[in-house]
């Protein structure tokens, strides 16, 4: 089945957001356009950039981006390190690594 989602982006201004979960075994695709849109998940094998490339292409087309819509990433910078991040910006997308030490969380529980 396949989810199509609407978007009021005009091209100049359409963007697909997508954060990164990297696995050891499996990495999970959240694709969203912004605040208040339904998101997209999909989940690939770990290290599969051709299939992170296809997913986001088709992220793209469900969202009903133009094909040149500018992509944003992030992922928690971990055991991964930064070869993925140099990946990404040398496809053109515009990527941000977070320190998880940077991520505040609720530590009582």
């Amino acid at each position: 089945m396949t989810t199509t989602y609407t978007n009021d982006s005009t091209n100049s201004d359409a963007v697909l957001f997508v954060a990164l979960e990297l696995g050891w075994e499996k990495w999970r695709l959240a694709f969203g356009t912004g605040l208040g849109n339904k998101s997209r998940q999909k989940t690939i094998a770990a290290r599969n950039l051709r299939s992170l490339s296809r997913e986001v292409q088709r992220a793209k087309k469900a969202f009903g981006l133009p094909d040149d819509a500018r992509v944003f990433t992030c992922y928690e910078a971990g055991r991964d390190g930064f070869w993925i991040h140099r990946y990404l910006l040398d496809a053109g997308i515009e990527n941000h690594v977070v320190d998880s030490a940077s991520i505040e969380v609720n530590r009582r529980a």
